[in-house]
């Protein structure tokens, strides 16, 4: 008999950032570790990950790192866990630790403990073990985790579809999956990306009619964008393109190798001589392949637009494919670029969210696995609140009571003892974001952030000063520079009255025969009263900063 609580760190009322922990008596388990991106107010962030101190303060008890799949929702946090926790073991198959590995750098590698796992091959912890399964996703060697305990099994199912069309690379194991649901499944742990579409998702994940018309249709040079690691939509582009005279061109290191890699280890299976290369870039049968690395969706795609790209610019003749559906936090984002491209002059073509999805499980596709699983409890996982509740629905419609399915936020405990809920547990776990920008992964912080904010709102104002060291006396000064607060051409008068108050501050708190000035009180004074200075004059609060320095004459 054990105690096993149940709780997320990450995923759950957002998209991305998964992370979810299973704790039995002890001995922690936890399933993924992805990021999401910022596409509200960017502030030079580049991504989000879960605060993992929790796996700091109990780093004695992990038992490791199970990785479903190598998206970066899933896997996105490793590389910036494994600075803090370099010696935490990391199990994954092959394909999703190849690309783990490609985002590490050599340091991290070189310690990291990784630890290659097989479908349907079962990996031992004492009296628990872990057993994974295939499913159907847009990346080969996705799978789902049984971990087994004495209670019955907890399953985490990580993101699937059923879609009996598949080759073997992508297929899911139904068998071995109702084979778990005979032993007995405690706790079921499935996604809710499409929990409110009715249906199954298959066959709208299949577009390679759509990208047919599109490579027919075009007469000139294609930009496709390419979601980084959804290798079933990159081997549709590839099959399309075998029928056509194209050649195409792929851009970014990353992305280069990651193919070239995938068609040597066999995931992929593309026709080499139809690759080109950089000399290939303005002919007009060439399709140029591009994605995102750990960055913004779309971030390479607009910097080619805005003319920042030293091989690519965008002409009237191109046409500008974005082939992969939208989904909730990047539809903006989307229509943004859209946009931008018209404004070129360029064609865009996307595909509809209607009528084409992503690998992700709908109703009917979460009433079979629900089926399969025949769980005693249900926990809605991975998605915005609204589809965590569709999800809960779904399993009530099937049979499953309402009171044994779990919905929850971010940090909320579930605990089972001796195999059953305790329903008078109301532990919660404090749970954060780490923001991330840049390559150093260190947590940017909301004070951080406030600065970037009232820089981009308001601007900033510098006070420059130079006193002689011995006397105390300005020799220099007050010099006023702005940026981003006025137009200084037509606001000299401001600019005067300003350098006039920042004078009197300064002379009024230097006193004669003091060898040492109190320079945080005038830096204070400063920003105080040309703050209500400002503010009056204009509405506005800008960044103060004083800079007074001495010199020896």
């Amino acid at each position: 008999m054990s105690k096993i609580k149940i709780f997320s760190l990450g995923g759950l009322n957002e998209n991305g950032k998964n992370m979810y922990i299973v704790e039995v008596d002890k001995k922690i388990f936890v399933f993924d570790a992805g990021l999401k991106y910022d596409n509200d107010i960017n502030l030079g962030i580049d991504y989000i990950i879960p605060n993992y101190d929790y796996l700091i303060k109990n780093k004695k008890n992990i038992v490791g790192i199970f990785l479903t799949h190598g998206h970066e929702s899933h896997i996105g946090a490793v590389p910036d866990i494994l600075k803090q926790l370099p010696t935490i073991p990391i199990y994954g198959t092959k394909l999703t630790l190849e690309i783990l590995k490609s985002n590490l750098d050599q340091k991290v590698l070189k310690n990291a403990k990784l630890n290659e796992i097989k479908p349907h091959s079962k990996i031992n912890f004492g009296r628990l073990s872990v057993f994974p399964i295939s499913v159907t996703h847009s990346i080969p060697d996705s799978v789902l985790y049984v971990l087994y305990t004495h209670d019955g099994a907890i399953v985490y199912t990580g993101d699937f579809v059923f879609d009996s069309t598949v080759t073997k690379l992508y297929q899911t194991d139904i068998g071995k999956l109702a084979y778990v649901g005979k032993q007995g499944v405690l706790c079921l742990l499935s996604e809710s990306f499409y929990a409110e579409r009715g249906g199954h998702t298959s066959p709208n994940n299949r577009v390679s009619s759509f990208i047919k018309d599109v490579l027919n249709k075009s007469e000139d040079r294609i930009i496709a964008t390419v979601f980084p690691a959804h290798f079933y939509r990159l081997q549709e582009i590839f099959d399309e393109v075998n029928k056509t005279n194209r050649q195409v061109v792929i851009m970014g290191h990353k992305l280069q190798t990651m193919i070239s890699n995938a068609i040597d280890e066999g995931y992929l299976n593309v026709n080499k001589e139809k690759l080109g290369n950089l000399n290939n870039v303005n002919d007009k049968n060439t399709l140029i392949l591009i994605s995102d690395d750990r960055e913004k969706p779309f971030a390479n795609l607009r910097r080619i637009i805005r003319g920042y790209d030293k091989y690519i610019t965008i002409k009237e003749q191109d046409t500008i494919f974005i082939t992969e559906p939208s989904y909730d936090g990047i539809e903006k984002v989307t229509a943004e670029v859209m946009d931008e491209i018209a404004m070129l002059g360029a064609d865009a073509v996307s595909l509809s969210s209607k009528n084409h999805l992503l690998h992700h499980a709908s109703r009917e596709d979460l009433m079979l696995m629900i089926n399969l699983m025949n769980p005693k409890y249900y926990f809605p996982v991975k998605g915005e609140y609204r589809y965590l509740y569709a999800n809960g629905l779904v399993a009530e419609e099937i049979g499953i009571p309402k009171d044994n399915i779990l919905l929850k936020q971010n940090g909320d405990i579930v605990q089972f003892i001796n195999g059953e809920l305790n329903r008078e547990n109301f532990e919660h776990i404090k749970t954060d974001e780490i923001l991330i920008d840049g390559t150093n992964g260190e947590d940017v912080g909301d004070l951080v952030l406030k600065d970037r904010e009232m820089l981009g709102e308001n601007g900033i104002v510098i006070v420059s000063c130079t006193l002689n060291k011995n006397t105390k006396k300005i020799v220099g000064g007050p010099e006023i520079l702005t940026r981003g607060f006025i137009y200084v051409k037509d606001n000299q008068s401001l600019l005067e009255e300003t350098k006039e108050l920042s004078y009197n501050i300064i002379i009024e708190n230097i006193e004669e025969n003091v060898k040492r000035v109190d320079y945080s009180r005038i830096k204070n004074e400063v920003r105080d009263k040309l703050g209500k200075f400002f503010y009056e004059k204009t509405e506005s609060k800008p960044m103060i900063i004083t800079v007074i320095q001495e010199v020896e004459i």
